[in-house]
C-alpha cells in the first residue's frame, strides 16, 4: 500500500504538535472551547510569549485558527472533525505500564510514572 504524502504530513504535524506537553495542554484547553492567549497563559501558568509561540506552531500546522475580535485574537481547534478526533483520542483508555519510567525527566502530567505524587 502506498502512503499518501499529504496524509503522512498531516499525521507528522499532529504528532509533533501533541508531542510537546505545553502544546498538548493548550489543545486540551481548546477542546473545551475557544480561548484568548492571555486566558490560556493565566490558566496554564505560562508566560504570554510562551503561549504565543506555541499557538503560532499550532496555527502554522493547521491545528488551530485565530479569530480576530477587535484588538484580540481568540483561538480554537481548526476543524470540528479534528476536535472530535482529539476528544476520542484522549478519551481512549490505553494499556500503559504504570511502572514504566516516564521518558520526559521534567514531566508534570498527573498520573505519569515520573510524577512524584503518584510514585510515592
Amino acid at each position: 500500500m502506498l502512503i499518501n504524502a499529504a496524509r503522512l504530513d498531516v499525521m507528522h504535524r499532529l504528532g509533533r504538535a501533541m508531542a510537546d506537553p505545553t502544546r498538548s495542554r493548550i489543545l486540551l484547553t481548546l477542546l473545551e472551547g475557544p480561548e484568548y492567549p492571555a486566558v490560556l497563559a493565566r490558566d496554564l501558568g505560562l508566560t504570554p510569549s510562551n503561549v504565543s509561540n506555541h499557538l503560532a506552531c499550532l496555527r502554522d500546522c493547521g491545528i488551530v485558527v485565530g479569530q480576530h475580535q477587535g484588538r484580540q485574537t481568540r483561538y480554537e481547534i481548526a476543524d470540528p472533525h479534528l476536535a472530535q478526533a482529539l476528544t476520542a483520542l484522549v478519551d481512549t483508555t490505553l494499556a500503559v505500564d504504570e511502572a514504566a519510567p516516564c521518558i520526559d525527566p521534567v514531566c508534570t502530567v498527573t498520573g505519569c510514572a515520573g510524577d512524584e505524587e503518584f510514585s510515592a
